[in-house]
């Protein structure tokens, strides 16, 4: 982004009287950086120095006839600044959390004199010369806000060099203005330089009332003297501040599901239920939908439920009946002439009524060509012939594709032709661009197979023309997930540090996409929104199948991290998703969501809120969800949870369940496990019994030093443990 391109009147105002003011309320000094508090003519400021020439302020109490300081108390690393004006009385806290690193965290509370209509409300950050020249410096905004996505503002001060700062809004603590107003937190971070930050959405037809305190602010920030100069850099230092914030940012508590009666219900409604399946040539496919009659059965669509149910079946060891069903019809989707697998059935072609672009029977839409041949290739490498050799003869065709288009995808091609129908998801946005990672990752799949070095050279092309993108390089966020862990293999195998960084520059644009807030608001009071991510960058939803796909891929990349010295941030970040993602998504099957909040009109079939299968979409508080069906592709949610996080002991008796991802499991008594994430957080294991006898005689040890970590009995009669994470688990049992 451009360094200047004009400020408000408000900004204007408090440039030139901040400029060469460092404050006399209150001083603070963090390692290189100085904090300041100054009572200005309208607000309440907060200015952070680096060095004397840039300084960021940051505005807290506002008021148009200027407040007045009643009081301020100061103890320890806390402030509390007491103001009043016409319009109201301001409490402001100000807190510096750490005392080794330059971490601001302030919350502002308004009650307001008279109910109130609020147009407008300036943003709270403003980058300040120190003489008032706003030519005198530049920045670079590296992230911002999208719709209901985090209240972020990642940028650095390039003119001159004065390192960079993440701003996180926290959401969760506004809940309340939110609610009594019927305003959303969407797109309100954000601005140009030198005006950015949170400006607090304009009521509508509810006005603020009288006399009641509300949050209006509650804003952390990180400095970093550093600034970056190249998109790597600008990935790893985004995870670790974000990292350094989301420590001290309050975390809704995650709650404990039964997973394995989900998938049973799961199971039975997808074997049972008709508006499930298709039937063509005397095979059964799985519609996309419930209901969904009008299209034609999809490829991607049959792998998506049974590679879940691959993972159950093994953890389970046995077979599934439903397993047959959909491996039977997988060799329909294969187009001899051209050698690849066909997204839509091809003796169901003619259903196709052309209304979308990719509803035409030669169109691809690029993600679609190798997201079949990644389940196809895990199926072939836990023993499956058939797939193998339906992965093996559509390899070639990809290839093909990937040289045609020089690793740089369209949004939609003719497969006969390769003739481009659309070139980019908008304008100047360009194409599908993770899909190079994708293709890597089936790459790399084809040469563990075959030992083929062939694949691995395509895999390293692939992933060298990802260099161009930065924080544009997400399309969707599964493929971008996989794509990680596509990188991280490659760079374990060859020890290329681009690969190690274009690992981390996926996991930041990943990470740039999600909700660091929980909504209390509207219909999404029933469902735990913290930690959840968007499907696509300019997505209004997020959907089960792609954070289901992500949860996957994350437990994916963290088995292939265990020998790698992976960034602190990324393995915490990766972990805490993954516990809330356990956390959240019973919440996307409509049993357990009131039918007010489902949407009366459905884009694709319809919604049957008895199932146990998920809406695809859940929208904003204010808006009803599952507008576009009930996604039968993400009905192997439970399949994907219950063998990465159930483990049986090896004598059956007891099972364990631990949110957070683990790894070198050892089920024989004693059994052991190590809990993956960082130790600065916890997560939660459970012991639960199989045979039905009372859980005695139990001692969970964690750490080196085998500390004895104390259990809880809880109301289903499970032993709970609270515990941390980047640490060895035993738990031994008295015979």
């Amino acid at each position: 982004m451009s360094s200047m391109t004009g400020v408000s009147p408000w900004a204007a105002t408090s440039i030139k009287e901040l400029a060469g003011n460092n404050g006399s309320l209150f001083s603070k000094e963090i390692g290189q950086y100085k904090f300041y508090g100054h009572s200005g003519e309208d607000s309440l400021w907060i200015i952070a120095a680096l060095n004397g020439q840039v300084k960021i302020a940051f505005r807290t109490a506002y008021g148009p006839d200027g407040p007045v300081i009643n009081e301020v108390i100061s103890e320890n690393n806390r402030i509390i600044c007491s103001l009043t004006c016409r319009i109201g009385h301001f409490e402001v806290e100000i807190q510096f959390p750490e005392n080794e690193k330059p971490v601001l965290h302030y919350t502002v509370r308004f009650q307001a004199t008279i109910p109130m209509a609020i147009p407008f409300w300036p943003r709270d950050i403003i980058i300040i010369g120190e003489d008032g020249n706003r030519l005198e410096h530049e920045g670079e905004i590296y992230i911002q806000q999208s719709g209901l996505r985090s209240g972020l503002i990642y940028a650095g001060i390039t003119k001159p060099r004065s390192g960079s700062f993440l701003y996180l809004q926290n959401f969760s603590a506004l809940d309340d203005y939110f609610s009594t107003t019927m305003t959303s937190p969407g797109d309100t971070v954000g601005g140009t330089w030198p005006e950015l930050g949170f400006s607090l959405p304009a009521t509508k037809d509810k006005l603020l009332p009288a006399n009641r305190k509300f949050t209006i602010a509650d804003a952390f920030v990180t400095f970093d003297a550093l600034l970056p100069d190249n998109q790597f850099i600008i990935a790893r230092q985004f995870l670790d501040r974000l990292t350094d914030l989301y420590i001290h940012l309050p975390r809704p508590s995650c709650i404990y599901h039964d997973y394995q009666d989900v998938l049973n219900k799961s199971l039975k409604d997808i074997e049972t239920t008709h508006g499930c399946w298709s039937y063509h040539g005397g095979k059964s496919y799985l519609n996309a939908y419930v209901s969904d009659y009008k299209n034609p059965p999809e490829v991607m669509v049959q792998l998506a439920v049974l590679l879940p149910l691959l993972d159950y079946s093994l953890w389970l060891g046995k077979n599934l009946d439903l397993m047959g069903q959909l491996k039977e019809g997988l060799g329909e989707f294969y187009d001899k002439e051209k050698g690849l697998l066909r997204r839509w059935l091809p003796a169901a072609a003619s259903m196709l009524d052309g209304s979308e672009p990719h509803k035409q029977p030669d169109v691809m839409d690029s993600w679609y060509l190798y997201h079949p041949l990644l389940n196809l290739s895990r199926m072939a490498l836990e023993g499956d012939d058939a797939a193998k050799d339906l992965f093996l003869k559509s390899l070639e065709f990809s290839i093909k594709v990937a040289h045609h288009f020089n690793y740089r995808w369209p949004v939609f091609y003719d497969v006969k032709t390769f003739e481009v129908i659309k070139e980019e998801t908008a304008p100047g946005e360009g194409g599908e661009k993770d899909v190079a990672g994708i293709y890597a990752h089936v790459m790399l799949q084809a040469w563990e197979l075959t030992g083929d070095k062939r694949y691995m050279e395509e895999a390293e092309k692939a992933a060298q023309s990802l260099t161009a993108y930065g924080f544009q390089v997400m399309y969707q966020a599964n493929n971008t997930a996989f794509s990680t862990g596509a990188m991280l293999r490659l760079y374990n195998v060859t020890k290329n540090e681009l690969y190690l960084d274009l690992c981390y520059l996926f996991l930041a644009n990943l990470f740039a996409n999600i909700t660091l807030w929980q909504c209390e608001y509207g219909y999404l009071k029933h469902f735990p929104l913290f930690f959840a991510l968007f499907p696509l960058t300019n997505a209004p939803y997020i959907a089960v199948y792609e954070e289901q796909e992500c949860f996957a891929a994350f437990h994916n990349f963290l088995s292939h991290a265990h020998d790698t010295p992976l960034l602190r941030s990324a393995a915490l970040l990766t972990a805490e998703f993954i516990r809330h993602f356990v956390s959240r998504a019973i919440h996307y099957c409509p049993p357990v969501l009131p039918k007010e909040m489902l949407s009366e009109e459905v884009r694709t079939g319809e919604t049957v809120p008895h199932l146990w299968i998920a809406l695809e979409d859940i929208h904003d508080g204010w808006e009803k969800s599952g507008e576009v069906g009930q996604e039968v592709y993400g009905a192997g949610l439970a399949f994907g949870i219950v063998p990465r996080h159930y483990f049986k002991s090896a004598e059956e008796d007891f099972m364990v369940f631990v949110d957070y991802p683990t790894a070198d499991r050892r089920l024989e008594s004693p059994m052991r496990l190590k809990i993956l994430g960082d130790k600065t957080l916890q997560c939660r294991l459970r012991i639960i019994s199989l045979n039905g006898q009372a859980l005695t005689g139990f001692t969970v040890s964690a750490g080196e030093d085998k500390r004895t970590v104390k259990g809880e009995l809880t109301r289903e009669g499970h032993l709970e443990y609270t515990i941390h994470g980047d640490q060895i688990i035993e738990i031994n049992k008295q015979q």
